[in-house]
């Protein structure tokens, strides 16, 4: 029998009654409110333009984050309601992170993971002035990453320094705060946080990707198995359903 894990907000929270199964454990989210002080409420009154601007429902009832190691970019997808598609909000720049293409696998090594995740952590009161923790080490990262020291702590954060987190200077970090925010708010408990190394519909960072991981077949068979997640939502503008097998691989479905 195939036994699967799954990842909480990618879809639904998928409770494997099966025998043998396990569902990922999640992290109690308060729901008190996680949005900073009045300091912000500029930041507020911008979002609501924004997204009347562009014809979106205030406020946002679910959000998707993607972010792109190479191409250092971070997108911010909503939508109104379940059945709905996905459609993008705004895209940042990431102005610094560390390490090289690949899945995060020990402490110290300075990756920024790569994989699917969900926000876990609301920190208003950061070193890096806001910040939002992910779920690291996911299931797939505990099977497959250092058993004693798999590494923690990261976050999508401000500032402009990074040993593995990604940083997308104050300003941006202010309107992802706020989001995120409003979504738990709305009862997106799990907002899903996938991590690429590249945009593989950018024809240039494909290129550099199958050059970077031409000796590593394992990095490649890693890569394409991210790649089937970033086709299904390029598609379907849906979150596809993301299993882990007993072998700390990831099953798209």
């Amino acid at each position: 029998m195939k036994q699967f894990i799954s990842i909480p907000g990618i879809i639904t929270l998928m409770l494997l009654c099966t025998a043998g199964v396990q569902a990922q454990p999640s992290v109690n989210l308060m729901r008190l409110s996680t949005r900073p002080d009045g300091r912000y409420s500029k930041v507020d009154d911008s979002l609501r333009k924004q997204f009347e601007a562009q014809k979106l429902k205030w406020p946002p009832q679910e959000l998707y984050i993607r972010s792109f190691k190479f191409d250092r970019l971070l997108e911010v997808w909503v939508k109104e309601n379940p059945k709905e598609s996905f459609r993008l909000f705004k895209t940042y720049r990431v102005c610094m992170q560390s390490g090289s293409l690949g899945p995060k696998r020990m402490e110290g090594d300075y990756q920024m993971p790569e994989g699917f995740y969900y926000i876990n952590e609301f920190n208003s009161n950061s070193n890096y002035h806001l910040a939002l923790g992910l779920n690291y080490p996911n299931a797939s990262d505990r099977i497959l990453s250092d058993s004693l020291r798999p590494g923690s702590a990261i976050y999508i954060h401000g500032g402009c320094v990074s040993t593995g987190c990604i940083a997308i200077s104050d300003k941006p970090i202010e309107e992802v705060f706020l989001l995120a925010s409003y979504a738990k708010e709305q009862g997106q408990d799990f907002i899903p946080v996938h991590v690429f190394p590249v945009k593989y519909s950018n024809k240039k960072s494909f290129e550099y990707l199958a050059q970077a991981t031409r000796d590593n077949q394992a990095l490649q068979k890693f890569a394409v198995t991210l790649k089937d997640a970033f086709d299904y939502f390029e598609e379907k503008k849906q979150l596809p359903v993301i299993l882990v097998n007993k072998k700390g691989q990831y099953i798209i479905n």
